[in-house]
């Protein structure tokens, strides 16, 4: 007999059920006494992306480019058109040291005409260093730039390779393609339409003497089209308005800016200075000068 209020000792196997206790070692018991092992998860400690969170990067950042992209062009542009300007610049300071006959190299062939007098063309030839400037010993051609890295009369918007030509003036196609020429020198002083004797309209040359240094308002050169030159059949290094010219001028045949600066084109002045303009027959410019003719 059990003493009384004496406590028993709960058997270790108390609440199992038989099949438990017959089950091998290792075996996960039943019953709600047995405790309960908690698996945790190991969690690295980097975050990936996922498939939504990374098109919503590509389409922030192809926002922000689209908005970028037009600001940064006009950026390039505008520094392009500047550096349109400077060569402009370079090459009107050029021009008065050559009225001046302080150009290194000299006048050329113009050396030998009376008065100090000059023609335009003769510039252009000293700058592209062609015809009696030729630069490049026996060579029949030369593609500019060249080894030296020469690249005369260049604007940075027009590209492609220049070819120039031995033995030939200016005028006459030493300076090829036509739709790689940068630049286009005023022809009204070059060529001057003047009534003979007879009254008929003619075409005369221009000789150019130190006067021109005072046609401040006067354009030398501006940004031209070589391939409406080209077009038109006509060489690109000269151009003029027709401004009512009946004669060689007429129907604006020599008469194709380059309009490739924002819609507008670069003019220098001869006494250096150079204007952008998208309306330059509305500018109150002197395109010819009288007292040079």
């Amino acid at each position: 007999m059990t003493a009384p209020n004496q406590a028993q000792t709960p058997s270790p196997h108390a609440g199992l059920l038989l099949s438990d206790l017959s089950a091998p070692r290792g075996t996960r018991l039943s019953g709600d006494r047995m405790p309960q092992r908690c698996t945790r998860i190991a969690r690295s400690p980097h975050h990936a992306f996922t498939l939504i969170e990374l098109i919503v990067t590509m389409a922030i950042i192809a926002v922000l480019f689209a908005m970028l992209a037009p600001a940064l062009a006009g950026t390039i542009r505008s520094a392009r058109g500047f550096k349109c300007q400077m060569a402009q610049r370079s090459v009107a300071f050029d021009f008065q040291l050559f009225v001046d006959g302080q150009f290194p190299g000299g006048r050329g062939n113009d050396e030998l005409l009376p008065g100090g007098r000059f023609r335009l063309e003769t510039f252009q030839e000293a700058q592209y260093r062609i015809d009696e400037f030729w630069a490049w010993g026996d060579a029949p051609t030369q593609a500019l730039p060249d080894a030296a890295g020469n690249d005369p009369l260049r604007c940075p918007e027009v590209r492609g390779e220049v070819v120039l030509r031995r033995g030939t003036p200016c005028s006459a196609g030493a300076v090829t393609p036509p739709e790689h020429v940068s630049f286009s020198f005023n022809m009204r002083l070059h060529i001057a339409e003047q009534v003979d004797r007879g009254g008929r309209l003619r075409a005369m040359p221009v000789y150019l003497t130190e006067s021109i240094s005072s046609a401040s308002t006067t354009p030398l050169m501006w940004d031209g089209n070589g391939a409406v030159a080209a077009a038109r059949g006509v060489t690109p290094v000269f151009s003029a308005p027709a401004l009512g010219s009946q004669g060689i001028f007429a129907d604006d045949r020599y008469w194709f800016p380059g309009e490739r600066h924002n819609g507008a084109a670069n003019y220098v002045f001869i006494d250096g200075h150079v204007e952008t303009s998208r309306r330059p027959l509305h500018e109150t410019w002197q395109w010819d000068a009288p007292m040079v003719r």
